[in-house]
C-alpha cells in the first residue's frame, strides 16, 4: 500500500474527529441522509489527501435516543446498548460512503461482532493508522453509562492523537446557545477551567475531564462549512480552541 506523507503546513498529524449521529440526518428527523454521507465524506477525504491520520467517532442519536428510551420503559442499561448498536450502523454507512471514493478503512467495535468489524485493540488501531487507514470506532466505549464524548476522549488519549475535533452545526463555543440567542458571543479560545466554571456543555464532564487531566486539546468547529475540518487540520483559526 502507498504510505502518504504527511504534507507541509498540516498542524496534526493524528486527529480524532468526533460526529454527532444527528449530523447523518440532515434536515431529516432522524435515520440517515445520502446527501450529508457523500458530503461527510468529501470533506474527510480533502484531509487524508493531506497524508493525516484519522480516527473518527460518531454517535447514534440520529437511529436511537436514551431519553425516549426510559420514557417507553426501557432500563438504562438496555438503553445504552441499544445506542451503542446504532453507533454501529452509522459506522457502517460512514466506512461505505468512504470506501466509495477510495480510502482505505477499517471499523472498530468495542463490543465483539466479527462479522462486521475487528475488535478494538490499541495497537491494531495505531497500526491502521500509520498504514492511512481511516480507523472508525464503533459502539462506544462498550459499556453502559458513557456517552461517544466519552469514548471519543478516551479513544483520542488511546491513539495519543494530537488533538480532539468535535464536528458540530454551529461555528464554536458560546457563552448562549446561539441557535437561541441572537447576542450568543462565540470564544475563539478558552481554558478547561473557565469552561467548566462558565459550565459550558461542550461535551459530557466524564469526557471534559479525560480531555483536560491528559493535556488534550479540543477544538468545536462547524463540520457543516465546506473546508472548515481540513482548514482546522492546517491550523487556520477556525472555531473554539479549549485547552
Amino acid at each position: 500500500m502507498l504510505i502518504r506523507k504527511l504534507n507541509k503546513g498540516v498542524k496534526y498529524k493524528r486527529v480524532l474527529l468526533k460526529l454527532s449521529g444527528e449530523s447523518l440526518s440532515g434536515p431529516d428527523e432522524f435515520g440517515i441522509n445520502t446527501n450529508v454521507l457523500d458530503y461527510l465524506s468529501h470533506e474527510i477525504k480533502k484531509v487524508h489527501d493531506l497524508g493525516v491520520e484519522i480516527g473518527i467517532v460518531i454517535g447514534g442519536g440520529n437511529i436511537y435516543r436514551g431519553l425516549s428510551a426510559k420514557a417507553q420503559g426501557i432500563d438504562n442499561v438496555t438503553g445504552d446498548y441499544m445506542g451503542m448498536l446504532s453507533t454501529i450502523i452509522n459506522s457502517l454507512a460512514l466506512q461505505n460512503a468512504l470506501e466509495k471514493i477510495g480510502i482505505f478503512t477499517r471499523l472498530l467495535s468495542a463490543i465483539d461482532m466479527n462479522k462486521i468489524a475487528e475488535p478494538f485493540i490499541k495497537r491494531r488501531a495505531v497500526r491502521h493508522l500509520e498504514k492511512k487507514r481511516i480507523v472508525i470506532f464503533g459502539a462506544g466505549t462498550g459499556n453502559p453509562y458513557f456517552t461517544t464524548d466519552t469514548a471519543a476522549s478516551l479513544r483520542a488519549l488511546e491513539i495519543e492523537s494530537n488533538v480532539l475535533l468535535k464536528g458540530t452545526r454551529v461555528n464554536g463555543v458560546f457563552d448562549k446557545d446561539p441557535e437561541k440567542n441572537s447576542k450568543a458571543k462565540m470564544f475563539t479560545k478558552i481554558s478547561y477551567d473557565e469552561a467548566l466554571n462558565r459550565k459550558l456543555k461542550i461535551m459530557d464532564q466524564t469526557a471534559f475531564t479525560l480531555c483536560r487531566e491528559n493535556n488534550i486539546p479540543v477544538i468545536v468547529f462547524n463540520m457543516n462549512r465546506k473546508d472548515n475540518f481540513q482548514n482546522v487540520v492546517l491550523g487556520k483559526n477556525i472555531g473554539t480552541l479549549v485547552s
